[in-house]
C-alpha cells in the first residue's frame, strides 16, 4: 500500500485538510493513526531481522531490508509502554502480537530526514480530515501516555482514533539525536533584537527543543500549540504587530494547519510584510516546494539549531 502523491496532498493542505492512515496495534482493540504524508508505504515484511541489542530495554527490534534499503525497525506497541522515568524496563513482553507464521506489518515511515521501520498489528483504511475536525489532547505536554498521543478524531462509526507524535518516538528511541542538537545549540551566538518571535507546534517535543534554541538565541518569543492559537493572537485587538519579527511554525497543527496560518497572514495587507519560516519534520523537496509556493519565506528541517539560527538572522525584521 502506497500513500499519496505529493499533488493530492497540496490540495489537501491548502484546503486545511489532512489524511490519516488508521491502523491498530492489537486485534479488535484501539484505533491510532499517522499523517498519511510521513508514511511511504504499508508492507508484509517476511524477511530477516538483524538483530543489533539483546538488551530487555532495548526500542530497536534490529535491522530490515526493505528493497536494497536497510532501516532500524520499531515496534510501536513496545514504545508505548516505554517510560523514560524507568529506562531500564523491560519491553520484551509488550511487542505486537501476531498469530504463528504471520508476516509482520510494518508502516515505513519517514520524516526529520530519517527512515524507519514500525511493527504495528495491521493497517486500517485512510480517513480524510479538516484540521478543525482534529482535538488537541487536554493536559498539553502530559497527555495520556507519556505525550505520546498528540491529538484525537473521529472515525467513520464515531469511536476514537489518536494521533501519535511520531517525533516523539524518534527522539525516545535515539536519544542522541537530542544529544546531537544540545552540542550544535552551543555553538549558536545570540542575536540583537528587540522583536518577537512567534512560534506555532502542537508537538511538545518539539516546542521544547525550539524553546531552548530560541533561548540560546536571546529573542524573545510567544508559544502556541497550534496554527489558529497563533492566528487569534496576531489579529487581537491589542496585538501590536510591529513587535512581531518573524513567525515560525509547523505544518501539521490541529484547528489551523501551517498552510492555513501562511495563507492568512501572506493574504493579509496588515500581516504579509512577515516573514514565515516552515519548521517540519516532513521532509522533502515536495513540502518545500509547497510551502514556498504559499509565500513563506524558508523551510528547515526539524528545529535543526544551526538552520534556525540562520533563518532568525537572515529574516528577523
Amino acid at each position: 500500500m502506497a500513500m499519496s502523491n505529493i499533488d493530492q496532498v497540496t490540495s489537501l493542505h491548502k484546503n486545511n485538510e489532512l489524511q490519516l492512515l488508521c491502523f491498530r496495534l492489537e486485534k479488535n482493540k484501539d484505533l491510532y493513526a499517522v499523517n498519511v504524508f510521513k508514511i511511504r508505504e504499508v508492507v508484509k515484511y517476511d524477511g530477516v531481522l538483524t538483530i543489533v541489542s539483546h538488551e530487555a530495554n532495548s526500542l530497536v527490534e534490529g535491522l530490515i531490508t526493505i528493497r536494497e534499503l536497510t532501516i532500524p525497525l520499531i515496534d510501536m506497541r513496545k514504545w508505548f509502554f516505554y517510560d523514560p522515568a524507568i529506562p531500564n524496563k523491560d519491553l520484551r513482553n509488550y511487542t505486537v502480537k501476531r498469530d504463528k507464521g504471520e508476516d509482520d506489518i510494518i508502516m515505513i515511515c519517514e520524516f526529520s530526514r530519517w527512515t524507519i521501520g514500525v511493527r504495528i498489528y495491521e493497517a486500517d483504511r485512510i480517513l480524510n480530515k479538516k484540521w478543525t475536525e482534529i482535538e488537541q489532547n487536554s493536559g498539553f505536554g502530559n497527555s495520556s501516555g507519556n505525550g505520546k498521543l498528540v491529538s484525537r478524531t473521529r472515525y467513520f462509526d464515531g469511536r476514537l482514533v489518536q494521533v501519535v507524535d511520531i517525533e516523539k518516538m524518534l527522539v525516545d528511541v535515539f536519544p542522541w539525536i537530542e544529544e546531537e542538537k544540545n552540542k550544535e545549540m552551543q555553538n549558536i551566538r545570540q542575536i540583537n533584537s528587540s522583536k518577537k518571535i512567534l512560534l506555532a507546534d502542537d508537538s511538545p517535543t518539539v516546542l521544547k527543543t525550539m524553546q531552548a534554541i530560541l533561548n540560546q538565541l536571546g529573542v524573545v518569543h510567544l508559544d502556541f500549540i497550534n496554527g489558529q492559537k497563533l492566528l487569534d493572537y496576531i489579529f487581537a485587538k491589542d496585538t501590536d504587530i510591529n513587535e512581531i519579527g518573524l513567525i515560525i511554525t509547523d505544518l501539521e497543527m490541529p484547528e489551523s494547519s501551517g498552510f492555513e496560518v501562511i495563507k492568512q497572514l501572506k493574504g493579509d495587507p496588515r500581516t504579509k510584510h512577515l516573514p514565515i519560516v516552515v519548521n517540519s519534520s516532513m521532509s522533502g523537496n515536495s513540502n518545500e516546494e509547497m510551502a514556498l509556493s504559499l509565500n513563506a519565506d524558508e523551510f528547515i528541517s526539524k528545529s535543526n539549531p544551526i538552520e534556525i539560527e540562520k533563518a532568525v538572522r537572515d529574516l528577523m525584521l
